[in-house]
Parts: structure tokens; sequence; C-alpha cells
């Protein structure tokens, strides 16, 4: 995957904890422990939109939409 380099403006009190957990082996470098967190913020965001979305469905509506056309074919199927 190709990368990108953007310069970031951080608190020294976030640095000085980022750079903490490199020195710990948590991260190899910062640049990856930034690129995670942003990645996992995204994909929190993103999962929560879907949510949000999907509870503005109405669960009878959408039964109904998923059931549409079963009882005119019933009689076509095969038995099993």
């Amino acid at each position: 995957m190709a990368a990108s380099k953007i310069a970031i403006t951080i608190e020294k009190k976030v640095l000085t904890r980022l750079d903490r957990l490199v020195k710990e082996h948590v991260f190899p470098n910062r640049s990856k422990a930034i690129q995670q967190a942003i990645e996992e913020k995204i994909n929190h965001l993103e999962k929560d939109k879907l949510s949000l979305e999907c509870a503005k469905l109405d669960p009878q509506e959408e039964m109904k939409l998923a059931e549409e056309g079963f009882a005119l074919e019933k009689d076509q199927w095969p038995e099993y």
C-alpha cells in the first residue's frame, strides 16, 4: 500500500505518552501508532454511522420487503 507523508501538530503531553508507548515497544514507531489510531477511529465512526442508519429502519417494513413475492411463488417451489 502506498503511503503519504504528512505533517501534524500534536500536544506535547500526547506526544510524551506516545513516545512512552513506542519506547515500551507497544508500537514500532510514532508513524505506525498514529496510523493505527486514525484507522481505528475511522472504523469506529463508520460503524457508528452504519448503526445509526440501521436504527432508522422499520423492522416490520424490512420483513415485508424481504418476504415480498414469497407467497406468490410458494406453489412453484420444488418439494424437498
